[in-house]
This record gives C-alpha cells, structure tokens and sequence, in this order.
C-alpha cells in the first residue's frame, strides 16, 4: 500500500513542460539590449490539474520573466504565431484570441 502511494505520488508530481518557444529577431532591438524569447509552458500540479503560462523575458530559459495566465482552453490549442515589435510582442492562438504584450513588461529583467 506503501509502494502503490509513493508511485502515485511521483506520477502526479508538479512538473512543467515548454510546449512553444519563439525568440525575438534580431532586427528587434529593446532599450535593455538584450535578446528575449516568450515560451508557453504547461504546468502539472500534484492535484492533477493543468495550467498555462506563457513567460516573456530575456534570454532563453523561461524560469524568469513576465508571466501571463493563459486559459488551458487556449493552452491546450497551443500558439499559432509571435510577432515582436519595439513595442512588445503580439501573440496568436488557433481560435483566433490574440494576446498582446508590451515591452514595458518584459525588459530590464522582469
């Protein structure tokens, strides 16, 4: 019984999985100077639930940064596309809701 607890418990431990990336292009230049990137990560709790974010900041790694709540309808349909501008980044989904995201938000670090 011990046995059977212990590996529910490790198949429902909180994990998160990236599930879209899209980095900045060069031509973007942000008054911080650095490169940033927006990835969608999908987040597991030990209750079973299922959650989206989507994190916007710089460099690649999507630990820090602008989080947004993202609805798991719109989530679990992924993201159509990504357009950055100086002004921030406009993301699309499948069903048609777009997102946008100013700069402001997501630079010097945040």
């Amino acid at each position: 019984m011990v046995l059977t607890a212990v590996l529910l418990t490790v198949a429902w431990w909180p994990r998160t999985e990236v599930t879209y990336r899209s980095s900045a292009p060069a031509a973007v230049v942000y008054d911080d100077r650095f490169p940033h990137s927006l990835a969608l990560v999908h987040e597991y709790t030990l209750s079973g639930r299922h959650s989206y974010r989507m994190v916007i900041g710089r460099g690649s790694h999507p630990s820090y940064g602008h989080w947004v709540d993202v609805d798991s309808v719109l989530g679990a349909e992924g993201i159509e596309s990504t357009t950055w501008t100086e002004s921030g980044v406009r993301v699309r989904f499948p069903t048609g809701h777009e997102v946008f995201v100013p700069a402001r938000f997501f630079l010097y670090g945040r």
